[in-house]
């Protein structure tokens, strides 16, 4: 995150300004970068720490379903037919191999 930000910041630092010089908008942004980074870190590590490998491996291949289905019932993206089909592929190699992995 931080080489990103130092990478960005030549870009981005002018339109950044206006963020930073508003109480709230800088909120906001403090906000969503702790929602969408520190949260889901935190809590990937702590389920990492209490479930196995194979279960871990099958919840990470989830999200991109649930992503999918965010995406259709909040922001109405129709995903396409191979996008469907990649992540169904995914969740059903993850679930063999956790298949396999019990036997």
């Amino acid at each position: 995150m931080l080489v990103a930000m130092v990478a960005a910041l030549p870009f981005g630092i002018h339109e950044a300004l206006t963020a930073l010089s508003d109480f709230k908008l800088l909120a906001a942004a403090i906000g969503v970068g702790i929602s969408s980074s520190v949260i889901p870190y935190v809590t990937d590590q702590l389920a990492m720490a209490r479930l196995s490998r194979a279960t871990f491996a099958l919840l990470l291949s989830i999200l991109p379903a649930t992503a999918t289905l965010i995406g259709f019932l909040v922001l109405a993206q129709i995903p396409t037919l191979p996008e469907l089909a990649g992540i169904a592929l995914v969740i059903t190699g993850i679930a063999l191999h956790r298949a396999k992995e019990k036997c």
